[in-house]
């Protein structure tokens, strides 16, 4: 990051008539991702009807900074800013080292303004001296992918290939699909085995309304009937598979295996360059299913502001004090919980 001189930079919140220029300025920098893309701001807040805050630092008519705060007060984890809830990344992007001071104060300011008890930057790396850090919870796996179809399945270890090999034998089928639909029922039976509550199907048709061309579904079916789905972002050059999952049958015909090498090469093939299998919680299944498949963990260090007096929210479901809710879930019947899920999702993040 450089070191800017001049004048200061002025701090300003998003409007329509900037979205294309928000997003322009993230094209430009490496370290931009596709969930601080100014769609997202729609989304909070028109499906889960949250405060957003998305700030950007401007100089000289250009902008030099983006930082999407969305407000939230949640029943479990209190009332913070954060950047960005359900997203894997969303801490500030800056070209200069003073757009960067000006968002962080700006943001501190909001928490005063508002009340909030901390400001949440989702970081790949944490960078600001005097900020808690959270790291060692959640990793993402990510890596290369060519149109070499031999050479990639040969990183997969051993094991693992041969699982794959086998599948590619079989007799299951593969499809991308452009709406949510087909892969929705699925999503919600796998996520209701875990104890999660379920997102609702307006989310996932907002995704494809406020991203156009920017996502899809791969879905993998077996005599005729879909048993494993996965909802995928493309941004710059590479994929990434985020909202997935498998009926009990997707697990013994090895579906799921065949759905994440399915969309890797439907990627490699559109010119996409990059795997990137998503963020996943350290001792879960599918923190090992992705080291399974040879991918090695980039550990996640989320940083806090704390209002005096405030403590790190503890946002873990694997903690002691949400395992009698996340039991409890898993017994309620499926219907009820599509049912009640969308409900309490937007006080989760």
């Amino acid at each position: 990051m450089v070191t800017s001189a001049g004048d200061p930079p002025r701090i300003h919140r998003l409007a329509d008539p900037k979205t294309a220029a928000w997003d322009a300025f993230l094209t430009e920098r490496g370290e931009g991702t596709f969930f601080h893309l100014s769609g997202w701001r729609r989304i909070f807040e028109d499906v889960f009807r949250l405060r957003t805050h998305y700030l950007f630092a401007e100089r000289e008519g250009r902008i030099t900074g983006v930082l999407p705060l969305v407000e939230q007060k949640s029943l479990l984890f209190g009332h913070g800013l954060i950047s960005a809830p359900f997203c894997v990344e969303g801490g500030p992007v800056a070209q200069d080292e003073a757009s960067r001071a000006a968002l962080d104060g700006a943001a501190r300011e909001l928490m005063d303004s508002t009340a909030s008890r901390y400001i949440e930057y989702r970081s790949r790396t944490a960078s600001r001296p005097g900020w808690q850090v959270k790291s060692g919870l959640y990793a993402t796996f990510a890596r290369e992918i060519s149109t070499d179809h031999d050479a990639d399945l040969t990183r997969i270890p051993r094991k693992q290939r041969a699982v794959l090999r086998k599948t590619l034998q079989g007799d299951l089928r593969t499809e991308v699909v452009n709406d949510p639909e087909r892969f929705y029922p699925i999503y919600a039976a796998s996520v209701h085995n875990l104890g999660t509550p379920v997102f609702s199907k307006a989310y996932f048709r907002a995704l494809f309304q406020q991203f156009p061309g920017a996502c899809d579904v791969m879905v993998v079916s077996e005599a005729g009937r879909d048993v494993s789905a996965v909802l995928n972002f493309t941004y710059k050059d590479t994929v990434l598979p985020y909202y997935g999952g498998g009926l009990a049958a997707a697990r013994k015909s090895g579906a799921n295996d065949l759905m994440y090498w399915a969309v890797m090469r439907h990627a490699a093939e559109r010119g996409l360059r990059r795997f990137d299998f998503g963020r996943s919680k350290v001792g879960t299944g599918a923190f090992s299913f992705k080291k399974n498949w040879g991918f090695e963990p980039l550990w996640l260090e989320y940083e806090y502001w704390l209002r005096d007096g405030a403590s790190l929210p503890d946002n873990n479901s694997a903690s002691p004090k949400y395992r009698f809710f996340v039991e409890s879930w898993k017994q309620m019947p499926l219907t009820l919980a599509n049912l009640l899920g969308p409900l309490l999702i937007r006080h989760l993040n």
